[in-house]
């Protein structure tokens, strides 16, 4: 009878050991970060996709998300429940912005707005809902609201731009993309046909852009100058121009505007064809600053001073394919994704954090990818 209950007893024991063993192993789940894709629906593309960059950097194709015309640019609301996408056609002088609810992998579209002009390319949204499209043809910049269901307000002002630059691509302004910063309450523009930087205020009781004072600020010529990336410390803004394929660096000054300082150019000095830049990114730790170059088909990786925002090539990576339009860092800067729009591929590139370079480790399969979206 004592062994019996010894042996009960020991058995007990052991068993809570082994439960209180296996209470202790973690199942760590892989990390796998969705994003959007934007097209151009001229060919195979049916609209927005819906991808997944898994935790060893390859990628998987979820799906379409939602049928859309030329939906060649996108952004998300601040809560994360709603995806604005451009409509870039010219339908008797216009184009067209969209709203979508986030449904899962899916978007169900709110509805459409006219932006006031053709061939809008660029789209952005700030913390209150205000939202921004850039008109390349149409030369100007419409601004709307977002309400809190993802409805989307008509065309509340239109900001009109006019001038030209030095080249046969800067006959007629081009506004390429806009930019809220100071805690969304300015606004810059990129405009590649005026070849200057456009500043102005954002009056939310007018529903309006106020003009800054100087409101412009001229790129050297012949620059084009296309998208705009801020340093973390906001001090220091950088601009990449598609028509001499360089990036400009500006200084916050004393007065709250920007000066204009040094350019470098993307690509290596022995390079003798035809590249134009598309687009331009910069790690979260400010250190090292990224820009996508078509016709050399590469990224260029530039390091940054961290004491004057001065930039060095440090080196181009080929993209793997043709015709980088966007890119864009993972949201824990461990990967580089790109669009390659003429090759039909997207490429992911493992980034070392302490050199900047980058590492290929996949690619897949896309119909006219032209922007990325986390």
């Amino acid at each position: 009878m004592k062994f019996k209950i010894l042996f009960i007893a020991l058995f007990i024991i052991v068993s809570c050991k082994e439960k209180k063993k296996e209470s202790t192993v973690e199942v760590v789940e892989p990390i796998i970060q969705k994003f959007y894709l934007g097209t151009y629906t001229d060919g195979d593309s049916k609209g927005i996709y819906r991808y997944a960059l898994h935790e060893d950097g390859s990628l998987e194709q979820i799906g379409l998300a939602s049928v859309a015309n030329n939906p060649s640019f996108l952004a998300k609301s601040s809560d994360d429940n709603y995806i604005l996408a451009v409509s870039e056609l010219d339908v008797k002088g216009i184009g067209f912005i969209e709203s979508f609810a986030i449904k899962g992998d899916s978007l169900q579209s709110l509805g459409k707005s006219a932006t006031g002009g053709a061939h809008p390319c660029h789209v952005a949204i700030n913390e209150d809902g205000y939202a921004l499209a850039s008109n390349y043809t149409g030369g100007n910049v419409g601004l709307f609201k977002l309400d809190e269901k993802g409805k989307l307000s008509e065309v509340l002002f239109i900001e009109e731009h006019a001038g030209q630059g030095t080249t046969d691509s800067q006959v007629v302004s081009h506004a390429h993309s806009a930019t809220f910063y100071d805690g969304d309450a300015k606004v810059l523009v990129a405009d590649l046909g005026t070849n200057e930087i456009w500043f102005s205020s954002l009056d939310t009781n007018q529903n309006s852009l106020v003009p800054a004072n100087p409101q412009k600020l001229k790129m050297a010529d012949g620059a084009g100058p296309r998208h705009t990336v801020f340093h973390p410390n906001k001090e220091w803004l950088y601009i990449v121009n598609e028509l001499n394929t360089t990036v400009t660096r500006a200084a916050l000054n004393e007065h709250g505007g920007f000066d204009k300082k040094e350019s470098i150019s993307t690509l290596p000095a022995d390079f003798e064809g035809e590249s134009f830049c598309a687009d331009i990114h910069i790690s979260g730790d400010g250190k090292f600053l990224y820009a996508s170059n078509r016709g050399h088909n590469s990224l260029a990786i530039f390091g940054v001073d961290e004491a004057t925002g001065v930039l060095t090539l440090i080196g181009t990576e080929s993209v793997k394919g043709d015709w980088p339009r966007n890119f864009a860092l993972s949201p824990n800067d461990d990967y580089v994704l790109v669009a390659n729009q003429k090759s039909n591929n997207i490429v992911s590139f493992k980034r070392d954090s302490e050199t900047g370079l980058l590492v290929f480790v996949a690619e897949i399969e896309a119909p006219a990818p032209v922007c990325i979206l986390f």
